[in-house]
């Protein structure tokens, strides 16, 4: 009997430890998936015009600020990856939107980094001002961090940081929305699994004791997220209003 339960503790752990594994993957990964059919449908219609490039803008400073905050306080080796997978996933969503944009630009004028105009902020035409900008501010964090490393208050303020940045990746996404008076262009797909995703890891930051910055994160985001769906629901009756 002590065998066969001794059997049955060995499976269960076992089936445990593989939930666990998939689980974190799923968070690695998971992360990054819904951006997947937004580069498709970009891609397909050589249209940008929908996606609010500053979602890449919050999500790559939330995600530099999370590995440097991981600097200060090692929390799971997972959310470490998914911030690095994620800095790559908005690189290439800006490299696809550069190269709509430039194709479908009809004046010649450019707007560069180097220009210092604020007015085109984060609208520059040429995707390495993108990449110039994200190796500035990582030296910039690079540099305070190690001169503020031992401050158990920066290190938490780093953390808070960084989750209130990731909180309003929705954020600009609405305010496109707004701007636009319609969702065209945006992803359907990608809000879905935004909230999908959302969800999964607001649970996961619970049951593994995570930071509490991070499910107050989750549960802000997946409100928001519910936002952008009440706006598709909104301009589609809208736009079946108008045509009736």
């Amino acid at each position: 009997m002590d065998g066969e339960e001794l059997l049955q503790d060995g499976d269960m752990e076992a089936s445990w430890s593989l939930l666990s594994w998939m689980a974190s993957l799923l968070m690695v990964f998971g992360g990054s998936l819904p951006y997947v059919p937004q580069y498709q449908d970009i891609q397909r219609s050589n249209n940008s015009e929908g996606f609010s490039t500053r979602v890449c803008l919050v999500l790559l400073i939330a995600n530099i600020l999370r590995i440097f905050f991981w600097i200060g306080k090692q929390f799971e080796l997972t959310l470490l990856l998914q911030s690095v997978l994620m800095i790559l996933t908005m690189f290439a969503m800006l490299h696809l939107c550069c190269t709509v944009q430039n194709t479908n630009r009809v004046s010649t004028k450019q707007h560069r980094l180097s220009d210092l105009d604020l007015r085109y902020f984060w609208k520059w035409s040429v995707f390495e001002d993108y990449l110039l900008f994200c190796f500035g501010f990582t030296v910039l964090c690079a540099v305070v961090t190690l001169l503020l490393l031992d401050s158990a208050m920066f290190v938490e303020t780093l953390g808070s940081l960084a989750v209130m940045f990731e909180a309003m990746l929705g954020f600009p996404q609405l305010l496109q929305n707004f701007h636009n008076g319609s969702t065209k262009g945006m992803s359907v797909k990608m809000v879905m699994l935004w909230t999908a995703g959302d969800v999964f890891k607001t649970v996961y930051f619970v049951m593994n004791d995570s930071p509490a910055q991070f499910w107050v994160c989750g549960s802000v985001q997946i409100l928001i997220d519910v936002a952008i769906l009440l706006q598709v629901i909104s301009y589609s009756q809208d736009t079946r209003v108008k045509l009736g």
